[in-house]
């Protein structure tokens, strides 16, 4: 039998050497080439099959079973969790479960001795605790704890805002307010078809009495496509006064006014320059269009101080902030509601200020009411004592990424009128217009004269100013308010 077997080896060999040698054989190079190649297959062939079977292995965090992510949601803080629903819809259902924020709710406001401390993952302790989390609906915890975290950010800011100035009426303490609320603004523009474009601030001026808020940039949207801008204060979610606000968690919009951009018309416009011209939109809002191709140059936007930080914080998206209704402080005095007024008004802009003034005691009577107004005279143009000048070259600034420049005989008007007791009762910030009245025809004036005029809901006011050309300087000869007597009637509770 070993013989048998070596002798058929031998000629299986012998058949091999023969082949090796014999005319289009394979030979020895041309067999390790085919050997290699066939290598090659083998192991490309086997990273096809590594690389499917690694793909079926991998596993994406959304295939994870819910148990599996409530787990790894539970480890979340508030502000995380936030941000992990807004990633899909299951991520967002998943992270509304009532159980998860019921931890962070009770971990952050429960006293010690709470019943909704969690032992484990999902399990509150007490028997009574359970229905009280399964019986509300998805979301509530997670409202809840959001409402008293808004809560506790406004009553830490109205101790802030609490200090008012006798000499403007307003808080004092309005640009801490400011800082440990992280507040901000942005205009949202709305195309016709509901398209939106977020833009923030780019540039922030206080004021004594106002904010001025201005956005410009490269990529506005075509102006013809848009219906509606928005102005917003911009908040986080979650107060942290131990750190600064952080504009990357999830923030809350606070509606300041809405304004209809088809308004943009000659009605509108207070002025222009070889570049650019301006259109004034109550309240406060001026916009600024390229003249050349007829787009947005920039927007700037004049909050008066008065109820801003309320204005911009304890509103919605959708609804602006509502003041609380004032109660009338009745008087015995015949002439309630007509005196005692106190009036500070600021002409400033780009930082510069015209006119910084204070008028008290101001005063009127049932004999100055007409067409629904009651006039009070604050600067009387025959007493030449009270005329005050304008400091500097009267212009309003404006700024964009590219240019700059000054619109002559435009500026910004702060206005705070405070009640005989010291309480806001008519405030505004609004860009406003010098026309011209031609030669003035008093006898004391032989120069240039100007008028200013503006108009509210609230009232009037008109100012008469007067160009000196020997001291190139323009001096106010003449400033009348005119409040509505519905306006009265309802601050005061009187019957006019």
């Amino acid at each position: 039998m070993a013989t048998g077997r070596g002798r058929l080896l031998q000629q299986h060999w012998r058949g091999l050497q023969a082949l090796s040698l014999a005319p289009g054989g394979i030979g020895r190079a041309a067999g390790h080439t085919w050997f290699r190649r066939a290598s090659l297959k083998q192991c490309a062939g086997r990273r096809e099959l590594r690389d499917k079977f690694t793909a079926n292995r991998s596993v994406s965090l959304d295939s994870l079973p819910s148990e599996v992510l409530l787990k790894i949601f539970s480890c979340l803080d508030a502000v995380t969790l936030l941000c992990a629903g807004c990633v899909n819809r299951r991520f967002h259902h998943l992270a509304n479960d009532n159980f998860l924020w019921i931890r962070i709710y009770s971990a952050a406001f429960s006293p010690k001795r709470s019943n909704w401390k969690a032992k484990s993952a999902g399990k509150p302790v007490g028997s009574g605790t359970v229905p009280s989390v399964k019986d509300k609906e998805a979301g509530y915890w997670k409202r809840e704890y959001i409402s008293r975290q808004r809560a506790s950010v406004r009553a830490a800011l109205a101790q802030v805002l609490k200090p008012v100035s006798h000499y403007t009426g307003l808080p004092v303490k309005t640009q801490e307010a400011l800082r440990i609320s992280g507040l901000g603004w942005v205009i949202i523009l709305k195309e016709k078809n509901g398209k939106e474009y977020i833009m923030e601030h780019i540039d922030l001026s206080i004021n004594d009495s106002s904010v001025t808020i201005t956005w410009y940039g490269k990529n506005w949207p075509r102006l013809a496509t848009l219906s509606t801008l928005d102005v917003c204060g911009v908040t986080p979610v979650f107060m942290d006064r131990a750190n600064p606000p952080s504009k990357s968690g999830p923030r809350w919009h606070s509606l300041i006014a809405k304004y209809n951009l088809s308004n943009l018309t000659k009605s509108t416009m207070i002025g222009g320059d070889g570049l650019i011209r301006i259109f004034c939109m109550h309240p406060g809002l001026l916009v600024g269009l390229w003249k050349r191709e007829e787009e947005l140059a920039f927007v700037t936007a004049n909050l008066h101080l008065h109820q801003l930080v309320e204005k911009s914080t304890l509103g919605s998206a959708t609804v602006p902030y509502e003041l609380p209704p004032h109660t009338p402080l009745l008087d015995d005095s015949l002439e309630h509601g007509l005196h005692g007024y106190q009036l500070h008004v600021d002409l400033h802009s780009g930082g510069v200020f015209y006119l910084c003034g204070t008028f008290r005691n101001l005063f009127t009577n049932k004999g100055y009411i007409e067409d629904g107004y009651v006039k009070i005279v604050v600067i009387s143009f025959k007493n030449k004592a009270e005329h005050l000048p304008l400091i500097g070259k009267v212009g309003l600034s404006w700024r964009t990424d590219i240019f700059d420049g000054c619109i002559k005989s435009c500026f910004i008007m702060d206005l705070t009128l405070l009640d005989e007791y010291g309480k806001p009762f008519w405030c505004f910030s609004s860009p406003v217009c010098m026309r011209s009245s031609g030669p003035s025809d008093a006898p004391n004036f032989l120069e240039q004269t100007y008028y200013v005029d503006y108009v509210d809901a609230e009232g009037k006011v008109h100012v008469e100013l007067v160009w000196i050309k020997e001291t190139e300087e323009y001096f106010i000869a003449s400033l009348v308010l005119y409040p509505r007597i519905a306006k009265i009637n309802r601050w005061f509770g009187t019957a006019y």
